[in-house]
Order: structure tokens, then sequence, then C-alpha cells
């Protein structure tokens, strides 16, 4: 009876977060400097979708008459819409990553920055400005970010291995000294930089400034693999909570399953800084957020974290955008103002009771 309880309450968890998602999502695409009602951003999108569907089957029509102007569409569909969809997905990644990290390593302090991956991509993305390269054109930026953060990972990984194991405190130990060095080396970099200077500062702190619909075609589809790769082992999760000797004892091949959770959670995170800069706390805090409200069952912790994370990047990508016309603020900055204060606050009143 408890079990079925617990999957309802579940369940209405998650419908109550899609809701809001969506909920955030017509109002994000309504609001800015050209205000479009509520109704013409559900009947665009809505029209979007008819057209999707009946591309694939012709025979349904897209009841959706158009009543909008042509730049009304164009503002939704071709300069918001993609913009919000990247920042929900990247904060979806972030806070899943945050949280599976939390969980393996038993560590409310652990995120996926904290073993070099935002060092990583900060490296790549400085020496890809500082150096002018473009051999990808406009992604080459993003590319080098992805290379940089998953190259940072695997040398974290090969230090931090002993005789085929690799002990949780030498990696994180090891993805200090290496976010310390890479951070070092991006410093250098910026000391060094001119005209490029502001470029590479502004992409340290995070933003959502230009999206187009490429990049969340590249980032969707691989983020959600993921999510549901790390939601797929929310159970060995939470076994790991118990210890890796209890986990052993309970058929859990302990170092594999680290290196699963961090190839995964590395991927997703490199992926999504790549591009949208250094965001952080989203990672931090996030998880405990979602943690107080729904516990540490990663079966819910995970999709739950997922949700608020997309739902949170969005609103602080909203105020980044909307706070100080003409001007956007880098989402960096919101996040962190956001998150900071908060996380002390959780640190005061919950740090002896984190799981």
């Amino acid at each position: 009876m408890n079990y079925i309880k617990k999957t309802i309450r579940w369940k209405i968890t998650i419908l109550f977060l899609l809701l809001l998602t969506f909920i955030s999502i017509i109002i994000s695409a309504s609001i800015g400097p050209v205000y479009i009602p509520y109704s013409t951003v559900f009947n665009i999108l809505l029209h979007d979708a008819f057209n999707r569907i009946h591309a694939v089957i012709p025979f349904i029509e897209n009841p959706i008459i158009p009543y909008w102007s042509s730049g009304f569409e164009t503002i939704v569909m071709d300069i918001r819409y993609p913009r919000i969809l990247l920042s929900i997905l990247v904060g979806a990644a972030l806070a899943t990553s945050g949280a599976t990290m939390q969980g393996l390593f038993k560590n409310p302090m652990a995120d996926p920055f904290i073993i070099g991956t935002s060092a990583g991509a900060a490296f790549g993305a400085t020496l890809t400005i500082w150096l002018g390269l473009a051999f990808f054109g406009i992604y080459t930026l993003p590319f080098m970010a992805f290379i940089g953060a998953t190259g940072a990972i695997f040398i974290v990984y090969n230090i931090a291995k002993i005789g085929g194991k690799v002990p949780i405190e030498t990696l994180l130990l090891s993805g200090i000294a290496i976010g310390s060095f890479l951070s070092a080396m991006t410093s250098f970099m910026i000391y060094m930089a001119g005209e490029e200077l502001r470029m590479i500062v502004m992409w340290l702190m995070g933003g959502f400034a230009v999206v187009r619909w490429e990049e969340v075609h590249i980032m969707f589809i691989p983020t959600l693999i993921g999510i549901s790769i790390i939601y797929f082992f929310a159970r060995d999760l939470n076994i790991m909570l118990l210890g890796e000797e209890e986990a052993l004892h309970l058929g859990i091949g302990v170092e594999s399953f680290k290196k699963i959770m961090l190839v995964i959670t590395a991927f997703i995170t490199a992926l999504a800084v790549s591009f949208s800069g250094l965001i952080g706390f989203v990672g931090l805090v996030i998880p405990h957020v979602v943690r107080i409200v729904v516990g540490s069952d990663h079966r819910i912790l995970i999709p739950a974290s997922a949700l608020v994370g997309g739902i949170f990047m969005l609103w602080c990508d909203n105020i980044a955008r909307t706070i100080m016309p003409p001007h956007e603020l880098p989402v960096g900055i919101i996040t962190a103002l956001f998150g900071a204060p908060f996380f002390i606050y959780l640190l005061r009143k919950r740090k002896n009771s984190m799981f």
C-alpha cells in the first residue's frame, strides 16, 4: 500500500512539473521587447506541432488557421523558442549530472564541475577565441569546449586510477588539481588576450544570447539519452548511498558502475557547457532543493531534478534578458545570485542531513 501511495505521489509530482514547464515555455515565449499574448503563443506552437504531424501523417490536417502576423511567428519560432528549449536542456543536463554525482560520491558538495569539466571546457573555448580558430565555422567554439571538457575528464580519471580501481577521494583530488591547472592556463590566455578579451569573458559567464535551431537539434537527442541511461541506473545509485562495500555485497559492480556514471555525466555536462558557457550552481543547488521535497530516492530524484533544473534555467534566462533592456546579462550571473545564498542557507540548515 505504501508503494502504491509513493508511486501515485511521484506521478503527480512529475505531472505537476511537466505542467509547470509547459506554462513556463508559454510565458517565456510571450515576454520580451515585443510582447505577444499568451493565447497567440500557444496557437503558434500548436500550429507548428500540427504542421510537423501533417508532414509525417498527411491525412491529419492542421485545424489552426493563422490569424497572427508573420513577425510574431518569426519572433516565437526562430528567436525565442529555440532559446527556451536550449536553456531547458542545459538546465536539465546540469541538474541531472549534479544529482548523479552527489549520489555516486555521497558528497553534497559534488557536482560535475568538481572533477574538471568546467575548467576543461573553459580552456578549450578560451583557446579557440584567443587563437581565432574557425575550422568548423560557428560550431568551432562549442566543439573545442566539448573536447576540453571530455579531455579533462579523461586525464582526471586516468590519474586517479590505482590498480584498476578509482577511489572516489583520489578522483575528487585529481579533479581539483587538473581543474586548477587548466584554470591557470585559461587565466594566462585571458591576460594575454587583446580584442578577444570581452568575448572570452562573456563566454565564461555563460548565456543564451545567440541560439539557433541547429544547436537544439544537436543537443536534444544526446541529452535525453544520457538522462534516460542515468535514470535506468537509479536503483543502483540508491544502493551506492549505502556505501561501496554494501553495494558490492548486493551485486553492484562498483568500478564499472562508476565508469558508466562518470562517462555519461561528463558527456551531458560537456555538451551543455559547450553551447551555454560556464553556468554555475545549477548542478549543486537544484538537486538539494528537489531532495528536500521528494526525498533521496533516485527513481524520482533524477526526473524531478531534470525538470526543476530546466525550469530554473529558463526563468534565470528570462530575468537575464529582460531585467536591463535593451542589454542582456549573462545568465551565469543570475544563477549565481540565486544559487550562492540559497546554497549557504542549505548548508547551515541541513549540513548534517543532506542524505
